[in-house]
């Protein structure tokens, strides 16, 4: 780290951004677009210089450590051609192969730790045609340099629309969670409801420091106990949705959209889980699912997010909940999958409730300075040791997206450097919805455990709606 003597700074790096990279822990998000066409890799420093590096200066930053011992943003010439890189693989091959060529890559291009003398970021070019695209693009960005919604804002700020460049981009609703009978609360309905939140908000500030330090998951089939698993190679393997039969349900059933498919993960796992060691579908398992912990929902653009007290602002602002997996005798997944839709609700929806998970932000803020960012990140490390999985989502536009012209077909993403066996991106993307899987490789069948959230998902459907989600393909309503 480098040492500065002067206020040439711009910033102070936040807190949250300091516990996400240290010697204890260090994640980054890997974003992977799927281009129709061969990309022209000659057009990327132009389209970098130009597009991204101006949204946010800590694209032009490194972190370095003032005269206080304060840790800093610091402004530096960019050499573009440091964080650009084009691989050269064999030519001729078949798209299997180019599969299998981009999957070790990703791995690889993972477990490298990025250089402190230049900004965190990289551009990956894969010029070769895979089972779905013609060509990839690869960002990968430490995540101290923001959230997923941060850095999902910097990448459509770079992006056009393919169908008309000059319209602006829309999104799914992100409705806010508000009460049906608006306010007319009589006291006698608000005395329950605040000792509920009360209640919630200790139990799940309990269940976090218990977690970090005292509580471990079982060893199953998606949880190795490797040490350092985080540094071991990985395989990522995607599938998608249709977000009108994923509607379907939703109104079936009276639920989210993120019920449905945290629903849809928790059966297939399990499946996956029972398939390969009989007994370990009703294992003590947890998955963090992430919670942005933003006021309002949505996007912005990059202008308004680092604006001061901006209502979406730029940064890392989110917070984990710990949601136990449900187990497959508990939720007769066989017989009542959906079951597993309402389970995942009822515990996100009591944890959303509490204040328990802004309780801990502030207490990891308390713990960083006053022990230090290492021994907050300790404490983050140790909870997601001690789980079995991590869930993360996003949302991306209803249209599609091109890059210098190039029209995108499919994106999707996943946060690696965690201590974990298994971890799931979640984004949608012109009326799809991607699942990205990142398992430890050599552990996890990466494939059977696809094809079982498949299986999950039609499950689902079949028992909301009457029907296979293979025979609706032309049907809007159940």
């Amino acid at each position: 780290m480098e040492l500065l003597l002067d206020q040439e700074t711009s910033e102070p790096v936040s807190p949250s951004g300091q516990f996400l990279n240290n010697s204890v822990l260090s994640l980054s998000i890997i974003a992977v677009l799927e281009l129709e066409e061969l990309f022209d890799d000659s057009q990327a420093i132009p389209l970098l210089n130009d597009l991204f590096l101006p949204i946010n200066p800590r694209f032009s930053s490194i972190t370095v450590t003032d005269k206080d011992g304060e840790k800093r943003w610091k402004r530096v010439e960019v050499r573009l051609k440091d964080h650009v890189h084009v691989p050269v693989f064999a030519s001729g091959m078949s798209t299997q192969f180019y599969d299998e060529c981009l999957d070790h890559y990703l791995s690889k291009t993972a477990m490298e730790e990025f250089p402190q003398s230049q900004p965190l970021w990289e551009v990956h070019i894969i010029k070769y045609p895979t089972s779905h695209a013609a060509s990839n693009i690869v960002f990968k960005f430490h995540h101290s340099l923001g959230d997923g919604i941060s850095l999902m804002g910097a990448l459509l700020s770079c992006l056009k629309r393919a169908d008309n460049p000059s319209l602006p981009l829309t999104f799914p609703s992100a409705k806010l969670h508000t009460s049906k009978d608006g306010g007319n609360f009589s006291m006698f309905r608000k005395v329950p409801r605040f000792l509920s939140s009360v209640y919630n908000t200790l139990s799940e500030i309990c269940s976090t420091i218990v977690r970090s330090s005292l509580v471990e998951d079982d060893k199953t089939p998606i949880r190795s106990r490797h040490p350092g698993v985080e540094f071991l190679p990985f395989s990522i393997t995607t599938t998608t949705f249709s977000l009108d039969h994923i509607k379907q349900i939703k109104a079936r059933l009276g639920v989210t959209l993120n019920d449905v498919i945290t629903g849809t993960i928790f059966l297939g796992t399990r499946m996956y889980m029972e398939t390969a060691n009989q007994g370990s579908g009703n294992a003590r398992s947890t998955s963090l699912v992430l919670l942005n912990t933003r006021m309002h929902g949505g996007y912005r653009t990059v202008q308004e997010m680092v604006k001061p007290d901006a209502e979406l602002p730029w940064g890392n602002h989110f917070a984990f909940l710990n949601i136990p997996i449900p187990k497959l005798r508990d939720a007769e997944a066989r017989n009542n999958p959906l079951q597993f839709v309402f389970d995942a609700r009822k515990v996100i929806k009591k944890r959303r409730s509490s204040f328990g998970v802004y309780l801990t932000a502030k207490y990891l803020q308390l713990v960083g300075r006053f022990r230090g960012p290492e021994r907050a990140s300790k404490y983050i490390h140790g909870t997601l040791e001690n789980t079995s999985m991590g869930i993360t989502n996003l949302m991306g536009p209803m249209e599609k997206l091109a890059v210098a012209g190039n029209p995108i077909n499919g994106l999707y993403f996943v946060v690696t450097g965690a201590p974990q066996s298994l971890m799931a991106g979640v984004v949608s993307y012109v009326g799809k919805l991607r699942v990205a899987l990142l398992v430890e490789k050599d552990f996890i069948d990466s494939q059977k455990l696809r094809s079982h959230i498949e299986k999950a998902f039609d499950m689902i459907f079949k028992a909301a709606c009457g029907t296979s989600t293979r025979s609706t393909a032309q049907s809007k309503i159940c």
